[in-house]
């Protein structure tokens, strides 16, 4: 975990703190050639300059974004915004279900939507 990641972390009240740790270790033990860094101020994961996964603090708890999770096989997930992304929001880190993490951090790299080029091929999915 790199400083500005844990920092993140650290920075949160200790349940949200216990939250954000779970789904950074279930994320990284998943992808871990992944290229981590925090992004517009929220741990992301990215695999060749898109967008896949990543963590926020928001006031009804820490949602877990899915650039591509619209798309996805897996269920579970609440479609969000205006594009292919789709969330999970924990307020306990009682209710994450790693198995449920893993399949969606798994399927993320599969079904992907090509944000960095989307103006040039207008996001077509791009399967790994």
């Amino acid at each position: 975990m790199t400083k500005e990641i844990r920092a993140y972390n650290e920075a949160k009240s200790p349940e949200r703190r216990a939250i954000c740790d779970r789904l950074y270790a279930e994320i990284h033990a998943t992808l871990p050639e992944a290229e981590v860094k925090l992004w517009h101020g929220a741990p992301v994961w990215f695999l060749e300059g898109n967008p896949i996964v990543g963590y926020h603090n928001l006031k009804a708890g820490i949602r877990l974004l899915f650039w591509s999770g619209q798309s996805f096989s897996e269920l579970g997930l609440k479609p969000t915004g205006t594009f292919q992304a789709a969330e999970k929001t924990y307020q306990s880190v009682d209710e994450i279900d790693s198995a449920d993490v893993r399949r969606w951090v798994a399927e993320s790299p599969v079904v992907q939507w090509d944000y960095k080029n989307v103006m040039k091929n207008g996001g077509l999915v791009r399967k790994v």
